[in-house]
């Protein structure tokens, strides 16, 4: 019988210190670019292991021990060693062997072990949050025939990494709407705050984050686990979640969304309420201008107070995402975490702005066209912040131009540059028809008073009046003095059709007088031609906007150039750190038949004084390369060392190695390889490393 490799337990402990068509589109557009998306690799990587994978050793080694390029967070199950039949040999108490830059953990195996082929299987979540989990085989004595199998399914696989990563897209989403929205009624259109498609928007933004932050909560343990949706209920599990960096900061995001939901009741009640009063508030008496003015004095600043508010609240929640992820490893973190957050708090102000104002294009008859000449402003500030921001976050998640093309990170990040380009020459659009609107509102003059009629009809004819009306009509009638006609001439049909006395058909009249004013909604909406203009391009906006959020939340979830390099060497002087192996890649094209492939080297450890060399070549179909020949040569240029020449032994087909390679200095020194792939064709290719 065959064994699998069981999955590391859960990491617990030695932490280190709008309209339904267009909603379709949206929705399809995010679930394209999701199941597109490669499976999403971490911050931190395996960067070597003792023994190594593959290795053949004498006897029985008294531990294993791994090393990451960044910090992570183990627990005492995340190393497991099981021999040839599935049986667990190591301890299980994990080593912590942390120095310096050094990030290193061990797990000590019981004595007497026979010889065979060993599984190492590790598990571990790096500190960015990401899970991350791999397995290698090495030997005592011999190779031998083992039922272990290796687990196929990385860490933050499976549906629980499917479910987790559609709750990251929809936390993203409803902090955008919901910041977004927020700044663009303060911001752009205060008259917006007692608009209920405004107010449905922003609301669905603040239920969409606080059920995705939820779920991420609940999901949190198996992703980073078992990948079982039953460990949602392990409540060790959520305890342990809790005590971890990510955990505070999912729970911090709730707390400030509850501040959130009271920030919501005061600008959509008490300040659209206070608002209207002081926009209606008017009399001839001086004591009553008087009273006009302190009320419009306590609205402005009420909304100034919501406005800092507000602003605390956005940036709080922004934080927990800085405070989790990319922003908080790596270099310059201090830097690094506010630049983050200034880059959500901008997109957020663009995007979400954007999507209330095609809301408000949309369904408000009556917009003023200065709200939308004040959203153009906000949004271009909005796209200077993101443009600084977002140039120093490149440099330090890429480290080097090469990074733009070599790595997943740059090529997600070129995508959305290119995304930024096309909705700023959109937006240059909508300025167009936001110059060719009219003057005052953008549905102007019978548009605005049918929306304002609308409205009040949406929202009712008083008691008094409708009763008044009523008897009246009832009395016209029981006399005989007007006929129903000539009362339908006089009494307006608004008000005729909210008091019959059958409700059924108080119901009908209702409906049909609703369908009426839609119907004269849209026939004003689409009689402006700048404001169906407008319209079009604000959603042409959106939709470019829904495809920059889904390759925004892939990059959060993507492995940075910079670490990429670090790991592979591919930048043009690859940084060796103490005790760890240098390894980078270089392709070559001898220019002749099978004159392509790629050449591996690893040097380990990567230091002065003696190291072992490793080659592996690969064809383009990613199969070993038996080269005819060759050859490798170290120099050091600052101390004028070298060329020293090496000829590697071949160990098996594509493979050669050499042991004993003496680095006398530390520095920046040049590899070149020779590579041979026919009697005459023949190129060599170099990349320099720094040994420490």
């Amino acid at each position: 019988m065959t064994a699998t490799a069981p999955a590391p337990a859960p990491v617990r402990a030695h932490t280190p210190a709008f309209v339904p068509r267009f909603a379709l589109v949206l929705a399809a557009l995010l679930a394209t670019l999701f199941a597109a998306a490669a499976p999403a690799t971490a911050h931190a990587a395996l960067t070597a292991s003792d023994p190594q994978d593959g290795a053949v050793v004498a006897t029985a080694p008294a531990q294993v021990t791994l090393s990451f390029s960044e910090q992570v967070a183990m627990g005492d199950d995340s190393i497991r060693v099981m021999d040839p039949q599935g049986k667990r040999v190591d301890t299980g108490e994990l080593r912590d062997m942390c120095s310096g830059s050094t990030i290193r953990y061990g797990t000590a195996l019981h004595s007497g072990l026979p010889n065979g082929t060993y599984t190492v299987a590790w598990q571990a979540v790096s500190a960015d949050s990401h899970p991350i989990s791999g397995a290698f085989t090495f030997s005592i004595g011999a190779p031998s025939a083992t039922q272990v199998a290796l687990p196929t399914q990385q860490a933050g696989g499976g549906p629980v990494g499917v479910a987790y990563g559609l709750a990251r897209y929809a936390a993203y989403a409803g902090f955008i709407v919901l910041v977004g929205g927020a700044a663009f009624i303060l911001l752009c259109w205060r008259r917006g705050s007692a608009e209920r498609p405004l107010q449905k928007l922003v609301l669905r933004g603040w239920v969409t984050l606080t059920a995705a932050t939820l779920a991420m909560l609940a999901l949190r343990n198996p992703y980073t686990g078992s990948g079982k949706f039953a460990d949602v209920f392990d409540l060790e599990g959520l305890k342990a979640v809790l005590e971890t960096k990510t955990g505070a900061s999912l729970v911090s995001r709730l707390l400030l969304l509850g501040a959130a939901a009271l920030f919501i009741a005061v600008l959509f009640g008490a300040y659209a309420r206070r608002r209207q009063v002081a926009e209606t508030a008017s009399s001839p008496d001086p004591a009553g201008e008087d009273t006009a003015a302190q009320d419009r004095k306590d609205t402005t600043d009420l909304a100034f107070g919501l406005g800092i508010g507000g602003s605390v609240l956005a940036a709080g929640i922004a934080a927990t995402w800085a405070l989790a992820e990319h922003a908080s490893t790596g270099i310059q973190p201090g830097i690094a975490m506010p630049a983050d957050i200034l880059h959500l708090l901008a997109v957020a102000t663009w995007l979400g702005g954007l999507a209330a104002l095609l809301v408000a294009l949309h369904k408000v008859p009556d917009i003023e066209r200065e709200a939308v000449r004040r959203f153009s402003k906000v949004a271009f500030i909005s796209v200077l912040v993101l443009t600084v921001t977002g140039v120093y976050q490149s440099w330090r998640q890429l480290g080097s131009w090469s990074a733009l093309t070599d790595t997943s990170y740059g090529r997600l990040l070129l995508i959305k540059v290119g995304l930024v380009a096309v909705l700023v020459g959109i937006a240059y659009v909508s300025r167009g028809w936001t110059g060719r609107l009219a003057e005052g509102r953008v549905g102007s003059g019978v548009a605005g008073a049918k929306g304002r009629v609308s409205r009040e009809t949406r929202t009712g004819v008083s008691r008094e009046t409708t009763t008044g009306v009523s008897r009246e009509t009832k009395a016209r009638e029981t006399k005989g003095d007007v006929s129903r006609e000539t009362s339908r001439e006089t009494v307006p049909e608004a008000t005729l059709e909210t008091v019959p006395a059958d409700p059924k058909r108080a119901a009908q009249l209702a409906r049909q007088h609703a369908a009426r004013e839609n119907a004269r909604e849209r026939q004003v909406r689409d009689s402006d031609p700048g404001r169906a203009g407008l319209r079009r391009s604000v959603l042409a906006e959106a939709c470019v906007a829904v495809a920059l959020l889904a390759v925004t939340t892939i990059l959060t979830g993507t492995e940075p150039g910079r670490a990429v390099q670090q790991e592979t060497g591919r930048n043009g002087s690859a940084t060796a750190v103490p005790d760890r192996a240098v390894k980078i890649t270089l392709p070559f094209d001898t220019g002749g038949q099978n004159g392509k492939g790629t050449v591996r080297l690893e040097l380990d450890p990567g230091r002065v004084g003696a190291n072992t060399l490793h080659l592996w070549a690969d064809g383009p179909d990613g199969q070993p390369l038996d080269l005819p020949e060759i050859k490798v040569a170290f120099t050091l240029p600052a101390k004028d060392i070298g060329p020293l020449p090496l000829a590697p032994d071949r160990a098996a087909p594509g493979h050669w190695s050499s042991s004993g390679v003496q680095l006398p200095l530390a520095g920046e020194w040049r590899i070149d390889v020779t590579v041979r792939t026919s009697d005459i064709d023949q190129t060599t290719v170099q990349k320099n490393v720094k040994i420490g």
